[in-house]
């Protein structure tokens, strides 16, 4: 993903006067969750609260505020027909102008909230390795490529790190906790010594491996026969994108394994006991 924290630092080095809009509170359905922020310049914006109607008049309301230089505001906003949105919730929206101390505690924020995103790592920067790094950039994750030759780990997206090892399982065994993990080198005995390293961590929300119903049974074969569980089997996602039903183009591929991450990270993160960060101004700010 493209780090947040290098985006608000360019936005505030060339917005000096801006409105800090977040939502304060959530009643029913709506387009971002409570805590949700947004900055609004005259001429820019960063980040949303979920764009539409309400978007637009939180973004309108906040340059009013700027052209009159009214530092604080508050909206309590339906969103029904009133707007022209058919969410059916209802939000509040606090305004504040971002002087130094917020800017700052949002900083902070963005840095923590950029420490936190998960891990995926791909194995393998052939041409579904690469087309699914251009995928996972787009998301919020931390993103990294692996494979054993240099000359494969050139032209990835700029925020995706290309990572040269000699021993790749290696990776696997530091990588850091919750880290999910995509197998498709060039190899398929790496491949099957990579899933067999992958499927020793019982903290991965994923373990995916390109490949076909073939290459399943005989890794299926080979991982039984080298002590491996039915159980820990039942973990490894193979092939990946499997839901394509049989379309073998790399991106079309990517793009479905990049979804089956993202859903599997979100159900692993939704589990009772894991910690997320605060996601409110307030508490960051303590105000």
């Amino acid at each position: 993903m493209t780090r947040r924290l290098p985006q608000l630092e360019a936005f505030f080095a060339g917005t000096p006067e801006a409105i800090a809009c977040e939502l304060t509170s959530v009643r029913g359905s709506s387009p971002r969750e409570q805590g949700t922020f947004m900055l609004v310049g005259p001429g820019g914006i960063f980040g949303t609260i979920g764009g539409g109607a309400l978007e637009h008049m939180v973004i309108a309301h906040a340059r009013r505020l700027l052209a009159s230089g009214q530092a604080e505001a508050a909206m309590d906003v339906p969103l029904g027909p009133e707007i022209g949105q058919c969410c059916g919730g209802r939000v509040g929206v606090a305004l504040r102008f971002a002087d130094a101390d917020l800017r700052e505690a949002l900083l902070a924020r963005v840095t923590r909230e950029d420490a936190e995103l998960p891990d995926v790592f791909v194995f393998g920067a052939g041409h579904v390795g690469r087309a699914l790094a251009e995928a996972l950039a787009l998301l919020p994750v931390r993103a990294h490529v692996v494979d054993t030759r240099a000359s494969e780990l050139t032209g990835l997206p700029p925020t995706v790190e290309a990572r040269l090892a000699a021993l790749p399982e290696a990776v696997i065994r530091m990588a850091p906790e919750r880290s999910a993990f995509v197998i498709l080198t060039h190899d398929h005995a790496l491949d099957f010594l990579l899933a067999r390293e992958a499927l020793e961590r019982q903290d991965s929300p994923y373990i995916g491996m390109v490949g076909s119903a073939t290459k399943r049974a005989k890794f299926t074969s080979w991982y039984r026969a080298e002590g491996g569980s039915a159980e820990a089997l039942e973990r490894l996602v193979l092939p990946i994108g499997r839901q394509g039903l049989g379309d073998k183009r790399p991106e079309v591929i990517a793009a479905l394994a990049a979804a089956e991450i993202m859903v599997q990270i979100g159900w692993r993160e939704a589990e009772p006991g894991h910690v997320q960060g605060t996601r409110e101004l307030r508490a960051v700010d303590g105000r």
